[in-house]
């Protein structure tokens, strides 16, 4: 117990050293513009991983000779829309939807069955003589009664105006071009995330390099976000196991 005790004074002694370390030099910069970060090489950075993308072949055009034209080009300058894999490609992404449906559906059925049993061979005399309350003529009915109703309803509404830079992936066997793009941007303590990815053609390409987010076939969009304002907005995950399991 004694051991324990001590831990747990050496514990919260450090930690309130570091807090005041921490106070301490957030006092001495009172008044002071926050200073900028040097200039440094990236690959020199803790963590830092060397990024691998799909490259273009090298495609070398040939040229004739007296000739400023180059076998391949779109036009006399040249053509410089995305067309081989490692290309970039801007994503105009431009979502306005909206859909409203509402459904009523009522549904009743009411059945009823009588019937009556006269002789049958003397036992219905005999039955009426030592039970005077029942009648062999609606000796046996059946009834039922059913009734449904169901009401249900969608009111959507979406707006999303992005752009993105994707980079091409893939070319497939008949000339469409496999794209994808992601985009993170962090403020304080909160990162916002865009993802995309499609399949686009290659004519859908504008001459400025950019595509409209509807020309983009198989396409995942995704936006949002993660950080302490996206974990607060969620459910515990005591309380999501709880939806889960519980059956009411």
């Amino acid at each position: 117990m004694t051991n324990k005790l001590i831990k747990t004074t050496g514990l919260i002694i450090a930690i309130s050293m570091l807090t005041a370390c921490g106070a301490a030099d957030r006092l001495s910069k009172i008044g002071q513009a926050p200073a900028l970060t040097g200039i440094e090489s990236p690959t020199q950075k803790v963590g830092y991983r060397k990024v691998v993308m799909p490259m273009p072949q090298v495609n070398k055009r040939k040229r004739y000779s007296a000739s400023l034209w180059s076998q391949g080009s779109g036009t006399f300058y040249g053509d410089n829309r995305a067309a081989d894999v490692g290309d970039i490609v801007t994503i105009d992404i431009n979502i306005s939807d909206k859909a409203k449906i509402d459904n009523k559906t009522t549904r009743g059925r009411t059945s009823s069955e009588d019937f009556g049993i006269d002789a049958f061979g003397g036992i219905m005399k005999k039955i009426s003589a030592t039970h005077p309350k029942v009648n062999p003529a609606s000796l046996v009915g059946f009834g039922n009664s059913s009734a449904s109703a169901g009401n249900g309803s969608v009111n959507r509404k979406e707006d999303l105006q992005l752009k993105i830079a994707a980079v091409i992936i893939q070319k497939l066997p008949n000339g469409n071009l496999v794209v994808e793009g992601r985009q993170e941007v962090r403020v304080n303590f909160e990162v916002r995330e865009l993802i995309i990815a499609g399949i686009v053609r290659p004519e859908d390409i504008r001459s400025n390099n950019t595509i409209d987010s509807s020309r983009i076939a198989e396409a995942r969009i995704s936006y949002g976000g993660r950080g302490q304002i996206s974990d607060v907005q969620q459910p515990r995950y005591g309380q999501q196991v709880l939806d889960v399991l519980l059956p009411f």
